[in-house]
């Protein structure tokens, strides 16, 4: 009888492609939109995610991600390094500032500067940089922090540092030897790095700690997060803990840290209303589709159904065959839609930075929203049967 409700199903074509539609549709919203946002909010924690040496941070007790911070005084760091099982901890500053380029045009940069003697917190470097290049007097990288088009300065000498603004000169990529200015300090571009793509995107100016002290306005605290590295022996959770109580700062470990981050995204961020429309609109087309054409489908096959039901057939098998049906649509529905979505998404990460990430848990988050918008459509759509009477069949219709 199995067999004969998928004949029933491939052999009218036309509802059959509709109902594969409809799945394909709808696996592949919910499965884009669940790696949209594992895509941004992994690139939320992309600070975190760039020091992996570092095993604690150590911030403002108020602090709760790297998105929305607060300095901390420079004695910090020594208190910091006076706890016992810390083996090194160093200072990382962040910071935001207006940059001017050559023409006049000023773009919002993040500086973060790092430790002048370890360059702890520096990302790879393009062309085998050395990070040494940061001890020249007022050097600085440059990233475009998932940003495109942002590092633009004039491709002409003329027009660089004219006496008034030049917005709609020729433009180049920054490269090793350009100067911008921050805060009417003129500082050297001394190589490009690999930084992870940030959300939201910025561009970012990597530096060393002494020197973002002094190209950035003055402020009672620079300091932003002091990163500890732990002794042998000890765990980052126990050191975490042991600097909690001995400083009074907040110390978390990197992988506590990350699902802070994440926590703040989720109270804070826009992007995960905007996630949880796409996955109700997902659904509801799925929902749509799929519930209509299953019940044109079973509306037209009552005569069908009606004959098997003559026959013996029990309610419980012909719910059977209405459920194999939609069983074998949203299975492939399911496939196609992922595969689709893993097609699609791997393109626009790799020609357009789009946050796309699918990770492990994305497919059966999409099988199960796939299996209950096709479990609730099977059972709208299997009523008919069940009141259906075997008389239909004799009846004339």
């Amino acid at each position: 009888m199995l067999r004969v409700a998928l004949k029933m199903l491939i052999g009218d074509r036309a509802k059959y492609v509709g109902l594969l539609f409809g799945i394909t549709f709808m696996s592949f919203l919910v499965t884009f939109a669940a790696s949209y946002f594992c895509g941004f909010m992994t690139r939320g924690f992309a600070l975190i995610s760039e020091n992996p040496a570092v095993d604690v941070w150590v911030m403002d007790p108020a602090v709760n991600s790297t998105e929305h911070t607060t300095n901390l005084p420079a004695s910090a760091l020594d208190r910091v390094r006076s706890v016992e099982g810390v083996r090194s901890a160093v200072p990382l500053a962040l910071a935001v500032a207006d940059v001017h380029f050559p023409n006049g045009r000023f773009q919002s940069f993040q500086v973060i500067g790092i430790d002048d003697a370890t360059f702890s917190s520096l990302p790879p470097l393009k062309d085998n940089t050395s990070p040494a290049v940061l001890r020249t007097p007022d050097a600085a990288l440059v990233d475009p922090g998932g940003t495109e088009g942002k590092l633009r300065t004039p491709l002409l000498l003329e027009d660089q540092w004219p006496r008034s603004p030049r917005l709609d000169v020729p433009t180049r990529t920054l490269a090793v030897g350009d100067e911008l200015l921050v805060n009417d300090h003129r500082i050297r571009i001394a190589g490009l790095s690999n930084a992870l793509p940030r959300y939201p995107p910025r561009p970012l100016l990597y530096t060393t700690y002494s020197n973002a002290l002094r190209i950035l306005l003055p402020e009672r605290h620079r300091l932003t997060f002091v990163l500890v590295a732990t002794a042998p022996g000890v765990s980052p959770s126990e050191l975490a803990t042991r600097i909690k109580v001995q400083t009074g700062l907040r110390a978390r470990s990197a992988e506590d840290f990350k699902a802070d981050t994440v926590r703040w995204f989720l109270a804070n961020s826009e992007d995960v209303g905007d996630i949880a429309a796409m996955l109700s609109l997902a659904m509801s087309v799925g929902f749509g589709v799929t519930g209509v054409m299953l019940y044109m489908f079973t509306a037209e096959n009552l005569k069908q159904y009606a004959v098997l039901k003559a026959m013996g057939a029990t309610s419980g098998l012909l719910l059977t065959m209405i459920f194999v049906q939609v069983g074998l649509c949203a299975l492939l529905g399911t496939a196609f839609g992922i595969g689709l979505c893993g097609l699609v998404g791997q393109i626009l990460a790799d020609t357009a930075g789009y946050p796309f990430r699918m990770m492990w848990f994305t497919p059966p988050i999409t099988g199960v929203m796939v299996l209950l918008v096709s479990t609730v459509a099977a059972a709208i759509s299997a009523r008919p049967v069940l009141k259906l009477s075997p008389g239909l069949v004799f009846a004339g219709r």
